[in-house]
């Protein structure tokens, strides 16, 4: 996962978890409230008209207790302690509103959840081959015969590079150079991985055959075979990835974009091998 992806993902985890935060704070604070106002006393008034209020309710089950015995032509027993009480919202400690309400917030963190969650696996990296993870190329004797066979670099568009020979007699000039520090083992091993994106733009670099260099239809960019910058706008050399070589088999991880060597490096002193499929070759930055 790149550091952008990062940067989102962590945004929305913190968005789930403020948005929560904030619901159970916002019930809290109606619950004391409530607990607030249940707590102080009634006055004289108020104690009367819920007094009358419960009368009437008693007096209206009385009637209707009383109808129903005149039709059956008897009397109904009372029942043991006397008429049970009718409980009301404030007794059963949750009014409708407020069953509305915490359905109403229950629904947006559900589905802020739901949204989160589906952010979350969308970002994701996939690592099970793609870009991002490690990928195998093929046995390492039959990349490099293939390459040098058809005179073009395998590109494995899965991982979005391409894979072309590194000489290793060009390795001690590669050593001096800082940015290829990561990348020295699998020039040792003869082979170099460059990411297929322009460091001007981005605009994907094919392969020119006639030249042998990669030459990028955006702007004019060019590069030698090892994505050495050799012309164009382009701030440096191709960037590429860590190449290792296990059990005979080529393995690109492509987690981590090295960054191109800087302008001027020329390790494998490559030139144009035919005319260039872009423009012309200014022969340096």
């Amino acid at each position: 996962m790149d550091s952008a992806t990062t940067v989102v993902v962590v945004i929305l985890a913190l968005v789930v978890v403020v948005g929560f935060a904030l619901v159970f704070a916002n019930a809290r604070r109606r619950d004391a409230a409530r607990a607030l106002d249940l707590a102080e006393p009634a006055s004289d008034a108020t104690a009367m008209a819920l007094l009358g209020a419960a009368e009437g309710r008693v007096a209206s089950t009385a009637v209707e207790r009383a109808a129903v015995a005149e039709r059956r032509g008897g009397a109904l027993a009372e029942p043991e302690g006397g008429l049970p009480a009718i409980p009301d919202e404030e007794s059963l400690g949750v009014t409708r509103r407020q069953v509305l309400n915490r359905g109403i917030v229950g629904s947006m963190v559900l589905g802020i959840s739901a949204f989160g969650g589906a952010s979350l696996a969308m970002l994701w990296p996939t690592l099970s081959g793609g870009f991002g993870a490690k990928i195998t190329v093929g046995r390492k004797d039959e990349v490099l015969a293939d390459i040098e066979r058809t005179g073009e670099p395998v590109y494995v568009g899965a991982g979005r590079f391409y894979v072309n020979p590194y000489p290793v007699e060009a390795v001690p000039a590669a050593e001096q150079v800082t940015a290829y520090g990561a990348v020295i083992p699998g020039y040792e091993e003869g082979v170099v991985a460059l990411y297929q994106k322009c460091p001007h733009l981005g605009c994907r670099v094919p392969w020119c055959k006639p030249s042998q260099w990669f030459e990028c239809p955006c702007h004019g960019s060019q590069y030698n075979r090892v994505g050495e910058k050799k012309g164009g706008p382009a701030p440096r050399g191709m960037d590429r990835f860590t190449v290792s070589v296990d059990g005979g088999n080529i393995v690109v991880d492509t987690k981590l974009v090295i960054p191109g060597p800087p302008i001027g490096t020329n390790t494998t002193g490559q030139e144009a091998e035919g005319p260039h499929c872009i423009g012309a070759s200014e022969g340096g930055p």
